[in-house]
């Protein structure tokens, strides 16, 4: 079974019923190979892809606090030209994103054709973290709410179509979306704390939010799984990726790239105009006449 397949949420999604690792072994040594292999091959596509000029990618990366977000963005996108991939990072919304609408800031961040963007933390933070501390909602200024009590199912239900009709719109028009949820376990999330805490050279890591939002790891866990489940579409894909194991997981993640833009069978290099063609002969020796 291919990666794509095994990993890919399709029905219901019950997070304490999947390992944080996976169910095969490999070397990090051999997992880093064939991570570079995999690397190559996905940065050779997306130049051809950018001379297509037809598509783009967005990856929308999620997961815990300690995941390995940014280290596996970095390693899997490592072999690709400098223009061919744009990393996001959404944080707290800046006073002018509160001046529009939640959705706002991750449009306008989409990729250009022909290019990959990868949303380190999402769209989804706004049912994620906002519905953990549904306080933060409040900031939004919505005409119809004022209170967090008036935040119900219906209001959450709301906001997952919005979600869905968003990733579909830009979906109809030429952009991959894949969404990945790196599975990390408590237990691996701690030591990784502590290791955070124990190591000089990575104390900058280290924020206190990292150990007070553990408080609400079961809630976390719980609305990840709702999330997951009523957004996942054919077109818009969930994965959950086992990131107990770093190395693992990002030869996961990016032989799951793989996959899908083996899919994309029409991505060719354009044909030159007819004239054009017919000419190069003669650009050639222009060129080769020239003095200097």
């Amino acid at each position: 079974m291919s990666f794509e397949n095994k990993y890919r949420v399709t029905g219901e999604t019950k997070l304490s019923k999947l390992s944080t690792l996976p169910d095969f072994e490999m070397s990090p040594k051999k997992a880093m190979r064939k991570l570079k292999k995999v690397s190559r091959h996905l940065s050779k596509f997306q130049e051809l892809m950018y001379a297509h000029n037809r598509y783009s990618f967005l990856i929308c990366i999620q997961g815990m606090d300690t995941a390995g977000k940014d280290s596996l963005i970095r390693e899997v996108f490592r072999s690709f030209n400098a223009r061919g991939v744009v990393v996001q990072s959404f944080k707290k919304p800046t006073s002018n994103e509160l001046e529009h609408d939640y959705l706002w800031r991750h449009y306008i961040a989409l990729p250009e054709k022909g290019k990959f963007t990868v949303f380190n933390r999402t769209h989804y933070e706004n049912v994620l973290v906002s519905r953990v501390h549904p306080e933060i909602v409040l900031n939004e200024r919505l005409p119809q709410i004022t209170s967090v009590e008036q935040l119900d199912q219906e209001f959450w239900d709301k906001r997952y179509q919005e979600i869905i009709n968003f990733e579909q719109h830009i979906s109809n028009n030429g952009v991959i979306v894949l969404k990945f949820f790196l599975h990390l376990g408590k237990g691996e999330q701690k030591k990784r704390i502590l290791r955070r805490l124990g190591k000089e050279k990575h104390n900058w890591k280290f924020a206190p939010e990292d150990i007070r939002e553990r408080e609400f790891w079961e809630e976390y866990q719980q609305y990840y799984e709702e999330t997951i489940e009523k957004t996942a579409t054919e077109a818009c894909p969930w994965y959950v990726i086992p990131a107990d194991n770093k190395s693992l997981a990002r030869y996961i993640f990016a032989q799951i790239l793989l996959e899908v833009t083996a899919r994309l069978t029409d991505v060719s290099l354009p044909e030159l105009p007819e004239h054009i063609q017919e000419n190069l002969s003669k650009y050639r020796e222009r060129l080769l006449a020239e003095d200097k």
